[in-house]
């Protein structure tokens, strides 16, 4: 149902192996997406994951640090120039328009397509990104007013009962379609009426993608019913405890008892510090946070995918 595509992992700025903070989202059965954040370099890992910015539906900027929105202005540019013409929202700090209007001015930008800006700040209820996705926001603590992304979509399906179909002797075919369509059809004689026979499933997925944050437990509510939580893991705990409180970051013994206080079933860290880039760094991390946590755990890497499957399990795909 509900697809995430790591552009960048890395923190403050990119490394060899991991590019800075991006992520593509979208539902598993549309083209159709959503980007959370735009560090430098963003437009070239989103044509190497294949994604379409003609399919782009809305940008949402955590907040205003470089490696988290540098790369938005290249990336609306080459949307223009790849001919984009429909409307483009954007959900960020009010500081990130005000950025667009001057570069806009003293850069000679000209888009041929519409943005909306949506000062995320004012954001006090859930809006609908398109038919399928739930977007809100939650505030966090950082040096900056920065914010997480609660992303939900919920999916209904139509189930046949094949049980009474066949218990029926109604064959297979256009009949069984026409009940699924929600059509009443008539057979030997009977009208078979489609409610009697579909049964409409409801699936529900909930995401809670964070920006940079020194207080995992801010999210407390919002992770009630989520899913899975995407959040900062910059450092261990033994670095973030010899760089001090002064960068606002979360270590990964944090987010990891905070996830198990709150019962989340999935992890998914990122933003690494370059200093955790290699195999012996990422085991670091990994160690730490299953220490602490017990669900189900994974380290993003650049141009990766996870999804949830038909079973509602995240899946490295």
């Amino acid at each position: 149902m509900l697809q995430f595509t790591f552009l960048g992992t890395s923190s403050g700025a990119p490394s060899l192996t991991r590019n800075v903070s991006g992520l593509a989202v979208r539902h598993s059965k549309s083209k159709d997406w959503i980007l959370i954040d735009a560090g430098e370099g963003t437009q070239h890992q989103i044509q190497r994951a294949k994604l379409s910015l003609q399919h782009l539906q809305a940008i949402c900027i955590t907040h205003v640090h470089g490696d988290h929105c540098y790369g938005l202005m290249g990336l609306l540019a080459s949307a223009g120039m790849n001919g984009r013409k429909e409307q483009l929202t954007i959900i960020a700090p009010k500081n990130i328009q005000l950025w667009f209007e001057a570069t806009q001015q003293l850069t000679d930008l000209h888009l041929p397509y519409p943005l909306e800006f949506i000062d995320v700040n004012t954001l006090q209820q859930a809006i609908q990104i398109n038919e399928s996705i739930q977007l809100s926001a939650i505030a966090l603590h950082h040096r900056v007013e920065s914010y997480a992304f609660a992303i939900e979509v919920i999916q209904q399906q139509k189930k046949l009962n094949v049980d009474a179909l066949n218990a029926l002797s109604i064959p297979k075919g256009k009949l069984w379609g026409d009940l699924q369509q929600g059509k009443d059809v008539e057979y030997d004689g009977k009208l078979l009426m489609s409610n009697q026979y579909v049964e409409i499933q409801q699936h529900r997925v909930k995401a809670i993608i964070g920006g940079d944050n020194d207080q995992p437990e801010l999210l407390s509510s919002a992770c009630q019913d989520a899913d899975v939580l995407i959040h900062e893991s910059t450092y261990t705990q033994a670095t973030l405890d010899k760089v001090g409180t002064a960068p606002m970051h979360s270590s990964a013994k944090m987010v990891a008892e905070f996830a198990e206080q709150v019962q989340l079933p999935n992890l998914v860290l990122t933003h690494f510090s370059a200093r955790y880039h290699d195999h012996e760094g990422l085991n670091m991390l990994k160690n730490e946070a299953q220490q602490f946590y017990s669900g189900q755990l994974f380290l993003a890497e650049d141009l990766a995918s996870y999804e949830f499957n038909a079973d509602h399990v995240l899946v490295k795909i």
